[in-house]
């Protein structure tokens, strides 16, 4: 294999493949990437056996076709340490030599037959099309709310990934928040027979963001039993989804609720952080007292002294209402819709979760802190 090609070309196409490398493995040539050559086109393909993907860099000088097995660290320092603009590869069976500038590089290497294939998007007649933009803000509203800690949970760590009628919808929780997003799809073949659970794992979803990179391409999703594969016409992503049973979320979303209030996104998360910053470990809580007119924001730490901020607010009525949350999961949630101008946000009591709804398709619950 022999190749020319743009040197930030090929650092991009290394960065949006390098989450699928595999970080610890028993296996060294997955620690790698398979590179292969031919007409004008470099495919880079990355795989831990869990999640691959094949990611094509089209536009190159391709000199001799083939492939070879690329040290992905190694290549990805030659080329954030280098300036130049263009950069040649020159792939043998003894290893790959480098050219770049006046710099010359061998690195070694593994035979190329024994990198596994990732799965090709085989779609069976039954997939669906989401817009590239409209997806990478349904994952930003969703991610985060799914479980990071290590537990046996392992359900909650994935983001539920549903497709019916013309649209999709990703669900994700950590049994104290839930998200759930939806967004305009095209469906294509079949209906499923049988109703299934497609966790996709919070590595496929940071790689899915990762190459999302172009709002007006289409993404096309086939969801299998135990494993899904995404596609574009630059790359081709394939995972192994999680085992176990979600949850059922709708039956937590309250149907109805005594208060719905409008709130100015950016000037409600200024608030809460400028609140959350006399918390401390031990407390991590902001108590929201809303009242006619005002909402008062209230924090305080054993060592760190107290906090008392407000904002004004228009439609509160009634009795007045204390409520508590972890104001990590308040940010969090106010980050992931920056651009909104306003989140509604319906409660009942102190007691009960707090339903954020941000117009007809996303949805944020919370739970509240005792006491």
């Amino acid at each position: 294999m022999k190749v020319t090609c743009q040197r930030d070309s090929l650092q991009t196409a290394c960065s949006l493949v390098a989450t699928a490398v595999a970080a610890r493995t028993t296996k060294p040539i997955l620690s790698n990437v398979k590179a292969v050559a031919e007409d004008d086109r470099l495919t880079l393909i990355a795989y831990d056996t869990e999640v691959g993907i094949r990611y094509d860099l089209r536009g190159i000088q391709v000199g001799r076709s083939g492939a070879a097995i690329l040290p992905i660290t190694h290549l990805t320092q030659i080329l954030r340490e280098h300036s130049d603009a263009e950069i040649s590869l020159d792939a043998n069976d003894e290893g790959t030599e480098v050219r770049i500038g006046t710099s010359r590089y061998t690195m070694a290497s593994y035979p190329v037959d024994e990198f596994p294939d990732v799965p090709s998007f085989d779609d069976d007649g039954r997939y669906h099309e989401i817009n590239s933009g409209v997806l990478h803000t349904m994952i930003r509203r969703t991610q985060f709310a799914a479980d990071k800690k290590e537990s046996t949970r392992f359900a909650l760590s994935g983001v539920l990934w549903e497709a019916e009628g013309k649209q999709a919808k990703l669900v994700a929780t950590d049994s104290k928040r839930l998200a759930v997003c939806t967004g305009a799809a095209t469906l294509f073949g079949p209906t499923e027979t049988t109703k299934a659970s497609h966790l996709v794992p919070d590595k496929t979803i940071k790689l899915l963001m990762t190459n999302l990179t172009d709002e007006g391409e289409l993404v096309r999703i086939a969801l299998r039993p135990n494993e899904a594969l995404f596609q574009t016409e630059r790359w081709t992503i394939y995972t192994r989804l999680v085992e176990g049973r979600y949850p059922p979320y709708k039956d937590i979303i309250p149907k109805k609720s005594e208060v719905k209030l409008p709130l100015p996104s950016a000037l409600f998360l200024s608030k809460v952080r400028q609140a959350a910053i006399m918390t401390d470990d031990e407390t991590k809580r902001v108590d929201l007292t809303f009242t006619v007119g005002k909402l008062t924001l209230q924090a305080h730490g054993a060592e760190t002294g107290s906090s008392n901020v407000e904002m004004p607010i228009e439609g509160f009525e009634g009795n007045d209402i204390t409520i508590a949350f972890d104001p990590s999961y308040l940010v969090e949630f106010l980050r992931a819709i920056d651009g909104e101008p306003t989140v509604m946000l319906e409660i009942t009591n102190g007691e009960k979760p707090a339903l954020f709804r941000v117009g007809e398709s996303y949805l944020y619950l919370v739970m509240p802190l005792a006491g």
